[in-house]
């Protein structure tokens, strides 16, 4: 088969390991490295920027939103929705304010989602909570011109689901107009045989499939709409020190998407690695910043 089907087992944890591919800092310290650096950022928009915190979208104890609000509500303002990396078993919303304040000084709403993360979410409810808090803001703020998901590493993820998704059920279409995915992983079953499947534990759903079953349908791979939407670009985004699994990964979505007519475009960030390639998001100077208000400007 060939790929990551013919790595060792230790070879495929290594790859599916992004603290171990960064030449800034040891694998032991950059990851408490990032939550400090993104709760720190947190911190400060929630200091500088107009908010609304914890508002709840569903039921559940995560099930909230953090909103970070542009200056002149006057008037219809596009929205980005952030969600977080982390694994699907770390992280939340109250670390993922860290790049409001360059975007929200443009006039663009920055939206953080929170949902249940392993061991106490599973897949299939990460998925369907994501997509629920994007109805909760349709219905709830009628002026939002245009939704713009961002997503980092599982986040990533969860955003190309997202774009996967069959609105019919739901009653509401979101106005979807850009998707920024960074450093993603959009074929889970490589997953299934990591240290990763071990919080996740994939087979634990309600529906008792198999591992695999549960990674096939939840993987945005195996589930690129053919039916494009008129109006959506897609910027598919990976770090120069990312591990070839997860350059492997962003190429070969980014394909799946060019081959089934989406507007898909993949940026290879240089000098960077899975964690700062998205805490530079605080800086106006930072090129994905840059690019992410150029495609808002030109929607």
């Amino acid at each position: 088969m060939g790929g990551w089907r013919d790595m060792s087992a230790e070879a495929l944890e290594d790859h599916y390991s992004p603290s171990r591919w960064s030449p800034r800092l040891d694998r032991d310290t950059i990851i408490d490295a990032h939550l400090a650096v993104t709760a720190a950022g947190t911190e400060r928009a929630r200091a500088s920027v107009k908010t609304l915190l914890h508002v709840p979208y569903g039921n559940g104890d995560r099930e909230k939103l953090d909103i970070y609000f542009p200056t002149d509500l006057s008037e219809t303002f596009p929205v980005l929705v952030y969600i977080h990396g982390g694994y699907w078993q770390c992280l939340s919303k109250d670390d993922s304010g860290f790049a409001a304040p360059p975007l929200v000084s443009q006039g663009v709403a920055v939206v953080a989602v929170g949902y249940d993360i392993a061991p106490e979410g599973h897949m299939d409810a990460m998925v369907l909570q994501v997509r629920r808090s994007l109805v909760f803001l349709v219905q709830q703020y009628p002026r939002i011109r245009g939704i713009y998901l961002c997503g980092h590493s599982a986040g990533a993820h969860l955003a190309a689901m997202v774009l996967s998704t069959d609105w019919t059920e739901f009653q509401v279409v979101p106005d979807i107009k850009g998707a920024v995915l960074v450093s993603g992983v959009y074929d889970l079953e490589p997953i299934l045989h990591t240290y990763v499947n071990d919080a996740l534990n994939m087979s634990r759903c309600p529906r008792r499939d198999s591992c695999r079953e549960v990674a096939q349908r939840n993987s945005p791979m195996r589930h690129v709409p053919t039916a494009v939407p008129a109006a959506c670009e897609v910027l598919v985004a990976v770090a120069q020190h990312d591990s070839p699994e997860f350059r492997r990964q962003s190429q070969e979505y980014s394909q799946a998407l060019r081959a089934a007519g989406w507007s898909v475009s993949l940026l290879d960030l240089a000098g960077v690695d899975h964690f700062d390639v998205i805490e530079k998001l605080s800086e106006d100077s930072y090129i994905l910043t840059q690019v992410i208000l150029n495609m808002i400007s030109r929607a």
